[in-house]
């Protein structure tokens, strides 16, 4: 067996005796502001119902982000810049939601990609979105994303990439989406995506929720 793995029970999606690594981390990040954002809803959930093998966190610091200047890109980096490409760095994986706005990502969230491009924490790191917007709509956000992630260079894992529209009253007590349906998607988005993140270490753990 590998360092730093055990062998699990069966769990739904895991098959008896599979190897898993102990622990996989996902950094969360959404493109809202809102407080009552159904994206940052979809993210609350992932952390939620995310396999037990996988460790998933809600970066909490885009309204304090200051606005990108490449002046400061450097020694003098804002202190919240610096502790988001921390964030990103200390990953195995990053999954993004974003809103749409004005037909592209909102300005805020914008301004967070811009503050990664000159550290480099996303080349080849694995990343995934959930786009939660309602059919027809979010493709703008969407496109807008995936142009940026390709910039960076990070390795969108497409296969943990998930389109879950979510109605309003889907969301429960503490933010979280009560659907079994969508916990169950990105149950298993969390899963495709740690396990990318971790491929290169030499194990790479099965599917399913915890």
């Amino acid at each position: 067996m590998t360092a730093g793995a055990r062998a699990v029970a069966p769990e739904p999606g895991l098959t008896e005796g599979t190897t898993v690594p102990d622990h996989h981390r996902i950094l969360l990040i959404s493109g809202s502001t809102r407080d009552a954002s159904t994206n940052t809803a979809a993210l609350r959930t992932v952390a939620e119902a995310a396999p037990r093998w996988v460790t998933a966190v809600l970066y909490g610091g885009l309204s304090a982000l200051p606005a990108f200047n490449p002046d400061h890109d450097g020694a003098d980096l804002p202190p919240a810049a610096a502790g988001l490409r921390r964030e990103i760095a200390s990953a195995d994986a990053v999954m993004f939601c974003t809103p749409e706005y004005a037909g592209t990502l909102p300005g805020s969230f914008k301004n967070l990609l811009d503050w990664t491009v000159g550290g480099g924490e996303l080349d080849g790191k694995p990343v995934a979105w959930i786009n939660v917007a309602n059919q027809g709509r979010g493709g703008g956000a969407q496109a807008t994303l995936e142009t940026v992630l390709g910039y960076v260079g990070a390795r969108v894992v497409e296969q943990a990439c998930r389109r879950l529209p979510v109605a309003r009253d889907w969301v429960g007590a503490g933010g979280v989406i009560t659907d079994p349906g969508f916990r169950a998607e990105v149950a298993d988005a969390a899963a495709e995506l740690a396990s990318s993140g971790r491929a290169s270490a030499g194990t790479r753990p099965a599917t399913g929720p915890g």
